[in-house]
């Protein structure tokens, strides 16, 4: 296997969130899909691990720094992957009442900058609902999927960087 250095593994990851997100933005602009709560959710959480691994990849660090910035964005795809399992949960159980998120709005706006992401994360798209598919897999799967990827890659990484990474060339 040809180690990279971390500098490059950081930028693809940033990279291929970034691509994640684009895709997303264009489902709801272009194709007209509405996200739902649980949507919004995960682009936060895209959106974290992608600052992690762009601030990551701008300071370039070494196998020692590299294992903190991985535990980072392990962080932010565990999180982002606990987010898309509960949303395919709810696509598989449906609930009643279309009411995914729970009472987080309404949560939210109790915090001084509270109704300020509270509108900037509101949605009124039905989580339970699967409006688009690729390959038979929803865009919770899809996310899922990618979250469950970032996570592996990213907790490989920590525990083991030199298995990673390749050794600074002195020449």
């Amino acid at each position: 296997m040809t180690r990279l250095p971390p500098r490059l593994w950081f930028i693809g990851g940033m990279l291929s969130c970034a691509g994640l997100l684009a895709f997303a933005y264009y489902l709801q602009y272009v194709v007209g899909l509405e996200p739902c709560p649980l949507c919004m959710l995960q682009r936060v959480a895209f959106f974290a691990l992608g600052l992690v691994l762009l601030i990551a990849a701008l300071h370039g660090p070494r196998a020692a720094g590299a294992r903190i910035y991985a535990s980072a964005a392990a962080l932010a795809a565990l999180t982002g992957a606990g987010l898309a399992a509960r949303h395919v949960w709810l696509q598989y159980n449906p609930p009643k009442f279309a009411s995914c998120a729970g009472d987080i709005y309404s949560q939210l706006e109790r915090l001084p900058l509270g109704r300020v992401i509270a509108n900037a994360l509101h949605a009124t798209g039905d989580c339970a609902k699967v409006d688009w598919s690729l390959l038979g897999l929803s865009i919770a799967e899809w996310s899922l999927v990618w979250f469950a990827l970032f996570a592996a890659v990213s907790l490989a990484m920590a525990l083991r960087p030199q298995a990673f990474f390749a050794a600074p060339d002195h020449g």
